[in-house]
């Protein structure tokens, strides 16, 4: 499970043979204190996703 955020909406298209195929990405961040000096520390990381089938069509439609 990834929880992030959209950073481009999703592109749907279809194979040859009607399968539907959704690519889209996703950022997801995450925090810490840095045990040695106290700080604040945050990492960034971006995901690309691609989705199959009923799943990509349905995300095409609610991920904006």
């Amino acid at each position: 499970m990834i929880i992030g955020n959209a950073t481009r909406d999703p592109e749907m298209r279809y194979t040859p043979n009607g399968q539907a195929v959704t690519s889209f990405g996703v950022a997801t961040n995450r925090r810490w204190t840095d045990r040695n000096t106290g700080e604040m520390q945050e990492q960034v990381e971006f995901h690309d996703i691609t989705a199959w089938g009923k799943l990509a069509e349905n995300i095409s439609q609610i991920v904006k």
